[in-house]
């Protein structure tokens, strides 16, 4: 109640009344201001209890969006391993004690493309140790362990015999066939390792050098480093025809991510940022990964890679991006998608800081939409445009009339309002999906490719220098692209190493990391 108002029941003259008139003023105006105030500390603190929320997501919880309230412990593998020695120790001090039951599932089968050795392992004697009697097999115990062979360096001997031919004197003899790298020691099985090594395992070339030594194996780093360079610049037609199949679809996905750049005789390091392109699953075409390495996150990087492309291009909401959907300022305009793991990861972190009901609605909601995605996965274009035409548009357009009514209730500046404006402002792009069979409804395929290099940047720190750079995202391209084909990348690699020196031009897409039916479809045409 305001000041006025209470001070109309009490009983004053008119001239008291006028006295106090500036005073009831004034008192009101302080009040309003205090109001005010109050509503801005609540908004930083729910902002700042959000970002606090986030930070401790990512320094201490698993990376994972569910509605569930139970969080796995960042040292599970800590505690796993603790209770094993626990285990064995109680066993070792009580042998004779009755094992407690492990909470844990059957042993898997192991993989039936894998080499056995069989180890036969027969009595002491085939006679009773009972009766004296002939034992009688009647039938096998079979068990399987997993046994694994680290880095086994061997050499190949290649021996040429010389033949002369005594009427003339000629010299004939086998002749050496091209390799990657005419005249070297390394054979394409140890180049092969070294990539995979250095640019899927993530391991610097010091630490291969290390475990080579084990072996009394001696390889210098600027030897090890020599074979990266030579064999990259072999591998770079594979490259460029993997970036031409890339663009023959009508939709990609496209995201960046930053990396540190070393600055030649400065000791300190740069950002820079490594883009990453990713082929649509459901449009039907090979699944193909490019990456490619820029000095800056400027929009201009992602135009000239794209060059005269058009499709559907699904992106988050980086403002670098925006040019690409502009007709004004491209003759050829892209058209964007929106992700929904982004909006859905909005109201995430605000239920996560602040338990919100309304964060909790929006995704009850959104996780309809994936429902409905989990049921047409396994269906044709022509199927899933069905599915979502029946059930998801109508779910789109309750939830679109939900955030609306619910942004009208909902203060201005405050983290509840920038996770329903952040949907609303990109509606139009986000209810696309809906309206086709073959577009995703989020942007996750992309980020998946990105994750293994943002969780190698651990070991490597930051590239050498922007060659290099670019040098790790073409072979990162190569073998991110095998592995999503399902193909084992280091023996793509060697086999491809065999054959790229004699392997005619005509035939290069045959060489490319693609599961074998569509390496199949390239042969027929």
């Amino acid at each position: 109640m305001e000041i006025s108002e209470s001070l109309n029941k009490i009983k004053l003259d008119e001239t008291a009344r006028r006295q106090l008139e500036p005073l009831i003023q004034g008192l009101q105006t302080a009040l309003e201001n205090k109001d005010a105030e109050l509503q801005q500390k609540d908004l930083k603190i729910q902002a700042l209890m959000l970002e606090l929320a986030h930070l401790r997501r990512i320094r201490y919880g698993k990376k994972q969006e569910s509605l569930s309230s139970i969080q796995h412990d960042l040292f599970e593998e800590s505690r796993l391993e603790d209770i094993a020695a626990v285990t064995e120790e109680a066993e070792q001090l009580a042998p004779s004690a009755r094992r407690p039951k492990r909470d844990r599932a059957g042993r898997q089968p192991l993989p039936d493309h894998l080499p056995r050795i069989e180890h036969r392992h027969e009595p002491e004697s085939c006679q009773c140790g009972q009766c004296g009697h002939k034992l009688v097999k009647i039938k096998e115990d079979v068990t399987e362990q997993l046994d694994v062979e680290p880095a086994r360096f061997f050499v190949h001997r290649h021996i040429r015999p010389q033949y002369a031919c005594k009427h003339c004197e000629t010299v004939t003899a086998a002749a050496v066939p091209p390799a990657i790298i005419d005249g070297g020691m390394a054979a394409t099985g140890l180049l092969a390792w070294v990539l995979v090594s250095k640019y899927l395992d993530h391991l610097p070339l010091y630490r291969l050098q290390h475990i080579a030594a084990r072996h009394q194996v001696t390889l210098s780093r600027s030897t090890l480093a020599e074979w990266v360079g030579k064999t990259a610049v072999a591998l770079e037609p594979l490259v460029d025809r993997l970036v031409w199949h890339m663009l023959q679809g009508n939709s990609l996905h496209a995201d960046e991510t930053p990396v540190q750049q070393l600055e030649p005789g400065r000791g300190k390091t740069r950002r820079a940022y490594l883009w990453v392109y990713r082929s649509n699953d459901l449009s039907g075409g090979p699944p193909i990964v490019v990456f490619n390495y820029q000095r800056s996150r400027s929009g201009a990087h992602a135009r000239q890679f794209l060059g005269n492309w058009q499709g559907h291009l699904l992106v988050d909401d980086y403002a670098g991006y925006k040019q690409l959907f502009d007709k004004r300022r491209s003759e050829t305009p892209c058209i964007e998608c929106g992700c929904w793991a982004h909006v859905r990861r909005k109201f995430f972190d605000l239920h996560q800081a602040t338990d919100s009901p309304m964060a909790l609605e929006a995704l009850t909601r959104i996780a309809r939409l994936y429902q409905i995605e989990t049921q047409g996965k396994p269906l044709d274009q022509q199927q899933r445009l069905a599915l979502r035409q029946q059930h998801s548009v109508a779910e789109l357009e309750s939830l679109h009339d939900w955030l609306q009514a619910t942004r009208l209730k909902t203060a201005n500046g405050g983290t509840s309002a920038k996770a329903l404006d952040y949907a609303l402002k990109r509606w139009p792009s986000l209810i696309r999906y809906a309206q086709t069979g073959h577009l995703p409804i989020d942007n996750n395929p992309v980020e998946n490719a990105i994750r293994p290099v943002a969780l190698g940047k651990k070991n490597w720190l930051f590239a050498g220098s922007e060659r290099a750079g670019q040098r790790a995202a073409a072979i990162q391209s190569l073998l991110g692209t095998a592995r999503i084909n399902g193909l084992n990348p280091a023996a793509w690699l060697k086999e491809t190493l065999d054959k790229l020196p004699t392997w005619p031009n005509s035939r290069i897409d045959e060489l490319l990391p693609l599961a074998p039916e569509f390496i199949d479809n390239m042969k027929n045409g």
